[in-house]
């Protein structure tokens, strides 16, 4: 069992450790290079951020709790790291601890004021999910419902603030942060906000609360867990058992139902963003479940998005604008949205090549197993690398980037084969 428990001067001095590490690469590294020419500097550079993210990894993985998910929030917004330091933080999120079921009863008795024999019939002392701030486990109310219960680690919620400084000065010292000191500022907040909102299992059954109403209006092959408000608490939440399966078993099954459940997964998201203005945006497969007749199941709301109507208009007329090809307005758009520091940089003709590669899975009929965009998309980064600094990563819109990708990539591991074009209308008409 990995341990949780540890003084917040240890993981102080642990962090601490790890940022001056970081400081020390950072500079012999461009001690190094003084007299390097410019392929060795690139080669260099690379080997350095490869190292520092491995680093970054280990470190955070090793402590657990809550550092550990702001290393996992932050490996969510990989658009603002090199590929090096994305791909090694990236592992967090597939790592899990487990903590001593001891503990595990103490905190539910803690948070529910009662024995834990006297608020379940049954309750398993194995896990049967581990994260990075709390585990699962399944148990039976008195009244024979099965339920599964997400228990909070103990003490993961009071060293937020300081573990998200400290990640933030060591990616600052590794010079990784592609971006200018105010909208770190405001990624940084989102990034705190988000991890302020996990941590509370009270704001999480709000949540499943008002899409649960949302998508049972819409369609009932759509299942969100039942919220059980008298067996859950800030650390403690108790939901209905729906189970499913994974996205490895949903994917031998036959293409019609393979598509029906693509279908159901992309206008259940395109639902909650352009008419509830708030989604879930947690995209990981292991989020949902599926079921032979084409339901799915949405996990774990811990992790949801509000979008401002003028934000939802801006993404309307920015879709409208590339099915047009009408590249100045494409231009005005992402200036409004912040997503490149100015306009006239980058080329019309390349402008015209992402927009046909970025909505042919949406407005034709696409093989996601064959997945053409993602190859010719490869191959067109190269002529587009040169402009790259023309884009930033954005606050308003890297949380719906990284979901719309996630749901790609999703369909991707179904290998749906269909056209989506009707959908697409459906979600935003072309005016």
């Amino acid at each position: 069992m990995a341990k949780h428990a540890s003084s917040p001067s240890k993981r102080f001095l642990k962090l601490a450790g790890m940022t001056a590490s970081i400081a020390t690469k950072s500079v012999a590294n461009s001690i190094r290079n003084l007299n390097a020419d410019e392929e060795q500097k690139n080669a260099a550079r690379s080997q350095l951020f490869q190292d520092i993210g491995l680093q970054i990894a280990d470190t955070l993985g090793e402590m657990k709790g809550a550092v550990m998910k702001v290393g996992q929030i932050a490996s969510q917004y990989k658009d603002i790291f090199p590929p090096e330091v994305a791909k090694a933080i990236a592992k967090l999120q597939r790592q899990a601890p487990a903590m001593p079921f001891a503990a595990i009863k103490q905190q539910v008795e803690k948070e529910l004021g009662k024995p834990l024999n006297e608020v379940f019939s049954s309750f398993e002392a194995e896990p049967f999910a581990a994260a990075s701030i709390g585990q699962v486990h399944r148990a039976v109310l008195p009244n024979g419902q099965s339920v599964v219960v997400k228990v909070q680690y103990p003490g993961v919620d009071d060293a937020c603030e300081s573990d998200l400084k400290q990640v933030r000065l060591a990616l600052r010292l590794m010079g990784v942060l592609k971006i200018d000191k105010k909208l770190q500022d405001q990624l940084f907040k989102e990034i705190q906000d988000s991890l302020s909102a996990e941590l509370n299992y009270e704001i999480e059954a709000q949540n499943l609360e008002v899409f649960k109403t949302f998508h049972e209006k819409l369609d009932d092959q759509v299942i969100i867990p039942t919220v059980y408000k008298e067996y859950s608490s800030r650390r403690v939440l108790t939901l209905s058992l729906e189970q499913g399966e994974s996205i490895e078993t949903a994917s031998t099954w036959s293409v019609e139902t393979r598509n029906q459940i693509g279908r159901r997964l992309i206008r259940a998201l395109g639902q909650e963003m352009f008419f509830l203005k708030r989604f879930h945006c947690d995209p990981h497969p292991g989020n949902f479940a599926f079921r032979e007749d084409g339901s799915i199941i949405i996990y774990d709301y811990g992790s949801v998005k509000t979008l401002s109507p003028e934000i939802i208009q801006h993404f309307k007329a920015l879709v409208n604008a590339a099915r047009q090809e009408d590249i100045n307005q494409v231009e005005n758009l992402l200036v409004e949205l912040h997503s490149i520091a100015e306009k006239q940089k980058f080329p019309s003709e390349l402008y015209v090549q992402w927009i046909e590669i970025l909505l042919r899975p949406l407005s034709t009929h696409y093989d996601f197993a064959e997945n053409s965009s993602h190859h010719d998309g490869m191959r067109l980064v190269k002529k587009s690398l040169k402009y790259w600094d023309v884009f930033k990563p954005s606050p308003d819109t890297l949380m719906v980037n990284r979901t719309i990708s996630g749901h790609y990539w999703n369909l991707i591991h179904l290998k749906v084969h269909d056209n989506l074009n009707d959908l697409f209308e459906e979600l935003v008409p072309n005016y």
